[in-house]
């Protein structure tokens, strides 16, 4: 097409993505309340526990505007992660036409797998979310009251949901390292005690915790899609070199006979 029609066709896809995530931002404002009882869960969770340490905690909202604009960054923040599928389409649907067959494929099986792995990192998140939370908080000395502004606790839960989210994205990393020939399973294999400590070492500084259970949660989970991704690269470089067996090898001789197919030597000289 034509520069102009790109242009259009990006303007009318960004406005279709922009619209969707207008409509998402509406309907989490109106189902506010639900999603800020699920978002407060884990810190109701542990109230009755710091309250038997003597420790009395509260979400407060400071500020004349503070509850309009808590309530609209969480909408906001909910309505762009419920749209995600219609504005990411969007821009697919702009980026596909330009790949290749095979190209198409392989950002469609990247696509499927990354999403999961990216909720199922932050679903594990909201699971920790109250032991982390009860460490931090336990810090206040018995008889102190501990305050916690709607914007600290909003931003707290969202980095650790993305914190988490990325760190399940490993697999997929290593897999695409691997597929475009960057890394083998070899080194991957050399390189495995290595990299086991430096995922320990990103989860004692990702998680804003310093206890030891918080950073196994993220930590052991790392681990674990790591050595899956170590046997997705061996079969990946198996069927690799079954492949390259099967035909000529570069540094293979080409037959002797080769000219004579096409009329003999004498040909040749003719």
């Amino acid at each position: 097409m034509p520069l102009m029609e790109h242009l259009r066709e990006l303007r009318t896809r960004l406005t279709r993505g922009v619209l969707a995530i207008l409509l998402g931002t509406i309907a989490a404002w109106i189902a506010y309340e639900p999603i800020l009882d699920f978002l407060t869960q884990p810190y109701n969770d542990i109230r009755p526990l710091l309250a038997d340490r003597g420790i009395e905690t509260d979400i407060v909202i400071t500020g004349i505007g503070g509850a309009f604009q808590f309530q609209l960054k969480i909408s906001l923040v909910v309505g762009i992660l419920i749209s995600s599928p219609l504005w990411l389409w969007q821009i697919w649907a702009f980026v596909l036409p330009a790949m290749h067959r095979n190209e198409k494929k392989w950002a469609a099986l990247l696509t499927a797998a990354g999403a999961p792995l990216f909720v199922g990192g932050a679903a594990l998140a909201y699971v920790v979310l109250p032991k982390a939370m009860d460490v931090l908080i336990g810090f206040v000395p018995e008889g102190f009251g501990s305050l916690v502004t709607g914007a600290e606790y909003f931003d707290f839960i969202i980095r650790m949901m993305l914190v988490f989210g990325v760190a399940a994205e490993i697999p997929l990393i290593v897999v695409i390292l691997n597929r475009i020939g960057a890394v083998s399973a070899v080194q991957l294999a050399n390189a495995r005690p290595w990299t086991i400590i430096s995922i320990f070492v990103f989860a004692a500084v990702a998680t804003p915790t310093t206890d030891p259970l918080t950073m196994l949660f993220l930590a052991a989970p790392m681990v674990v899609l790591y050595l899956i991704s170590e046997v997705i690269a061996k079969l990946t470089d198996r069927k690799r070199r079954k492949i390259a067996d099967a035909g000529v090898a570069d540094d293979e001789a080409a037959p002797i006979d080769g000219p004579a197919e096409l009329g003999g030597p004498s040909d040749l000289r003719d």
